[in-house]
C-alpha cells in the first residue's frame, strides 16, 4: 500500500529540485547523481518526528530485486535523516526509474551488511572514502518488496 500524507519536500533545493524531475518525468529523467552520473533511485519515507512525507534521492544499490540504502550522508559524524524515519518505519516506497515498490526497510549487520557494503562500493566507489572519513559504523539498509518480507 502506498505511503499517503502530506508531502514536505526537502529543505536542501537540488534534493527538491532532483525528486521533482525525476517524479515529472516518470523517472526518465533526474534518474542520476549530478556529481557522478551514476544511477538514482527515490526513497520515500514517512518522517519520524513529522509524519510527512519525505523523498531522498539515493545511490542505485541492487541485487535480484532487493535494493540497499546507504546511510553514509558523505561520511558526516551523523545519520542522515532518513536513516531515523526508516528506524521508526520500515514501509517505504522505491522509484528505480519509471517503477514504483513498496518496500520494508530493515538494517543489515555482519555478513549480510558487509555483502551489501561490497555491492553499495562497486556501485558508487565514493562510499569506501566515506566510511574512512567517520568513526560510525555507516548503516546499510536492504529493501525487499513487502511480497519478500514474512514478519
Amino acid at each position: 500500500m502506498p505511503l499517503e500524507g502530506e508531502y514536505e519536500p526537502s529543505p536542501e533545493q537540488w534534493v527538491r529540485d532532483q525528486v521533482e524531475l525525476y517524479e515529472r518525468s516518470g523517472g526518465t529523467k533526474g534518474n542520476t547523481s549530478p556529481d557522478v552520473g551514476l544511477p538514482v533511485v527515490i526513497l520515500t519515507s514517512r518522517g519520524a518526528k513529522s509524519g510527512k512525507i519525505r523523498k531522498t534521492p539515493l545511490m542505485r544499490v541492487a541485487h535480484e530485486g532487493r535494493y540497499a540504502v546507504i546511510a553514509s550522508q558523505g561520511g558526516a559524524p551523523k545519520h542522515p535523516v532518513w536513516y531515523f524515519n526508516l528506524m521508526a518505519e520500515p514501509h517505504v516506497e522505491l522509484q528505480d526509474g519509471p517503477v514504483k515498490q513498496d518496500m520494508r526497510a530493515r538494517q543489515v549487520a555482519d555478513g549480510e551488511r558487509a555483502e551489501w557494503w561490497e555491492r553499495a562500493v562497486a556501485a558508487y566507489p565514493p562510499y569506501a572514502d566515506y566510511q574512512r572519513r567517520t568513526d560510525r559504523e555507516i548503516p546499510v539498509f536492504v529493501l525487499e518488496p513487502a511480497s519478500f518480507n514474512t514478519n
